[in-house]
């Protein structure tokens, strides 16, 4: 058994991916808007690889890979010098996010559902500090290889 076979929803979302992310503060307001190129890439049927580059309107750019291992049972973790944390499968459509950024009170949780036919999926994070939700993101992505 390999990733692709104990993880099938994790397999549909390999390939590239464009789309925006939306940053809204606790009232709803817009703090932050930029765009994302992603490519999803299981590695040998064994481990996971995720690298994502974002865009501003302003020219920044940031570039920030997540490798993922398999931790059996259909679980992903990861650990980079930014962040940690762990996905799962929860049903055919929807993958479960949750992490941390290192050094900070912040726990992250996150919701991915792709559609049926696999061109398009959308994700919304939770941003939880002190038991509060203080911002969420809502990410609209469309494949694009």
């Amino acid at each position: 058994m390999g990733l692709r076979s104990e993880m099938p929803l994790l397999a549909r979302h390999e390939g590239e991916w464009e789309g925006e992310y939306r940053h809204l503060g606790r009232d709803g307001t817009l703090l932050d808007h930029h765009r994302v190129r992603m490519t999803c890439t299981i590695v040998d049927d064994t481990a996971y690889h995720q690298t994502n580059r974002y865009t501003w309107d302003d020219g920044r750019t940031e570039v920030h890979e997540f490798p993922g291992t398999y931790l059996g049972g259909g679980r992903c973790g990861f650990d980079t010098e930014r962040l940690e944390g762990e996905f799962r499968e929860l049903d055919a459509s929807t993958i479960y996010l949750t992490w941390r950024y290192k050094g900070q009170d912040l726990r992250l949780y996150e919701l991915i559902v792709l559609s049926e036919d696999g061109r398009s999926r959308s994700r919304v994070w939770q941003w939880i500090e002190d038991g509060e939700c203080v911002r969420r993101t809502l990410i609209d992505e469309r494949r694009v290889g």
